[in-house]
């Protein structure tokens, strides 16, 4: 028994001895532990932060396309206004709660140009208070360019960008805020173009009136004075038979 304490003794001697020798790697340890620790905070408060205006979203949430969920108030002729719901976390989104601010943000369907019957498709398909999920692509002033997405059950999620172009309720155009040399850009861009194509080739929505040249052939054979002169020129041929 005597020989284990002793041993036991040694062994915490030779430990202390080592972390006299290394105080400074400890307090060094110790000081990254802590440091470690409030970015984690700080992130963790970044993430529960109820975001009122485009503004208040950091930079980095935007160049790293961060998804976000919201509820749908309002679709408007400027865009989708939604009601960010942050993540929850007990204590911190508790504290947070009591200095929070009131306010909606201001969403756009990125690189989809509506068409009147887009927007009223969006009315009927967005109920009030609808959860929905945004991608952050891009920011031009109090808007926000961005992909969003509807769940449809547990496995499957609806793009409303994509959505709209398939039914021919809108057409595609450039995607704000993403370089439009990067892969990201064109590989959504591409999205919207095989969306675009399919209600195009189905005749779907816009894409089933009639062409320009069909329109300004159809009102110039209605014209009342082109019917006019057509019937003065079959009169003059007859004459002329005659």
């Amino acid at each position: 028994m005597a020989e284990r304490r002793s041993g036991a003794a040694e062994g915490l001697s030779r430990f202390s001895e080592w972390a006299d020798a290394h105080l400074g790697l400890l307090r060094g340890l110790s000081t990254g532990m802590a440091v470690a620790g409030l970015l984690v905070l700080a992130r963790s408060v970044r993430m529960t932060t109820k975001f009122t205006s485009a503004l208040d979203i950091p930079v980095e949430f935007v160049e790293k396309n961060v998804k976000l969920r919201g509820k749908v108030h309002h679709v408007t002729e400027e865009g989708l206004k939604v009601e960010h719901v942050p993540i929850s976390i007990p204590f911190i989104t508790s504290i947070q709660r009591k200095w929070q601010s009131k306010g909606l943000l201001l969403i756009r369907l990125a690189g989809v140009e509506l068409a009147p019957s887009g927007m009223a498709w969006l009315q009927q398909e967005l109920k009030p208070n609808q959860m929905v999920w945004f991608q952050l692509l891009g920011r031009e002033d109090l808007a926000l360019e961005c992909f969003v997405l509807v769940n449809k059950g547990r496995l499957f999620s609806l793009c409303l960008n994509e959505e709209i172009l398939r039914r021919g309720l809108g057409r595609a155009a450039r995607i704000e805020g993403l370089a439009h040399d990067s892969h990201l850009y064109w590989k959504l861009h591409r999205r919207l173009l095989r969306a675009e194509v399919k209600a195009w080739k189905k005749k779907k929505g816009i894409w089933k009136e009639a062409s320009y040249s069909e329109r300004i052939r159809d009102r110039i054979s209605s014209n009342k004075f082109v019917e006019t002169l057509k019937q003065l020129v079959n009169w003059f041929r007859s004459s002329v038979g005659r």
